[in-house]
């Protein structure tokens, strides 16, 4: 991933409907020092959607329906755009509900996508199955065509986008919140290596996935959920502290995570998302997601496909 080659495109969307939370995301990291930290890359204008609504909708019961809707399209054309252009999208912002729009792109830009899914739970929820309505609970569902038959379109046309093989996660530690909602886990049909064993061996098991999936297709897409870390590590995100939650990763056991991932050829694409600047007054928090990615950036480049 070579800087100069960076699109950077904020996602200003709160999952919830919060009226800042991780909509505040792009402009606080840009505050940062996002831009500076990755040189060369081209801050293009945010993808900014309809005001929040904390209620679930009545076209399909997701929370903050109308925007949700708005931002996935959005993304998918910017990313799409982007793709076609040559150069490497990074979302920042927003939260995994992005990945509805940004896989379906690499999918119809490369012909097949796979997804690196780096994240402390699965969010394979089923729509039936949600108790909040959040789609970023269950973009992995959507995106495997487990749910969403009744989806609104233009979404419903572009799903399923990825097969189980498609698909590695890494991180994972949400085995008490699946039971305490009745959701069965999904690692009898995809790869997954839980962050218990992803902290044993951080760079083996990532260039693992990373080779797993460019196996199954020659564009695919890295997705870092930031409530992989410990709370200790990261407070600006409610998951990443959650005591019913294992210990999760460290700033630089990420860093080795994503910077071994995006070593591995074909990678189209990269989001990260989940930082709520709600939950960080100082920015103390923002600084270290824009210093996690200034270090991957320095040393990740050669195996992208940019």
């Amino acid at each position: 991933m070579r800087s100069d080659s960076v699109d950077l495109i904020g996602v200003c969307f709160d999952g919830s409907g919060r009226a800042l939370g991780q909509a505040a995301a792009p402009s606080r990291l840009r505050d940062a020092g996002l831009p500076a930290a990755l040189s060369g890359a081209r801050v293009t204008s945010d993808i900014v959607v309809s005001e929040p609504d904390p209620t679930r909708g009545q076209l399909a019961g997701f929370v903050n329906e109308r925007a949700l809707l708005e931002m996935v399209d959005a993304v998918y054309a910017r990313v799409r755009a982007v793709l076609q252009a040559g150069r490497f999208p990074l979302l920042y912002g927003g939260d995994c509900a992005a990945l509805l729009g940004a896989v379906p792109a690499v999918r119809d830009v490369d012909g097949a996508a796979a997804l690196l899914f780096v994240d402390a739970h699965e969010d394979a929820t089923t729509i039936d199955e949600s108790t909040t309505g959040e789609a970023a609970n269950m973009e992995i569902a959507l995106l495997l065509g487990m749910t969403g038959a009744d989806a609104p379109e233009p979404m419903r046309s572009r799903l399923p986008a990825l097969a189980p093989e498609a698909i590695a996660m890494l991180g994972q530690r949400d085995a008490s919140y699946r039971h305490e909602i009745g959701v069965s886990s999904i690692a009898d049909r995809v790869l997954l290596d839980g962050a218990e064993k992803l902290r044993r061996d951080p760079e083996q098991l990532a260039a693992q996935a990373a080779a797993h999936v460019a196996a199954q297709s020659s564009g695919w897409w890295l997705h870092v959920d930031l409530d992989v870390l410990d709370g200790a590590s990261f407070r600006a995100c409610g998951a990443a502290g959650d005591p019913s939650m294992p210990q999760g990763l460290t700033w630089a056991e990420l860093t080795h995570v994503t910077r071994t991932a995006l070593r591995t050829g074909g990678c189209r694409g990269w989001s990260i998302g989940v930082y709520n600047a709600d939950l960080d007054p100082d920015g103390r928090d923002a600084r270290s997601v824009v210093a996690y990615l200034a270090e991957v950036a320095k040393s990740a480049g050669a195996g992208t496909a940019t």
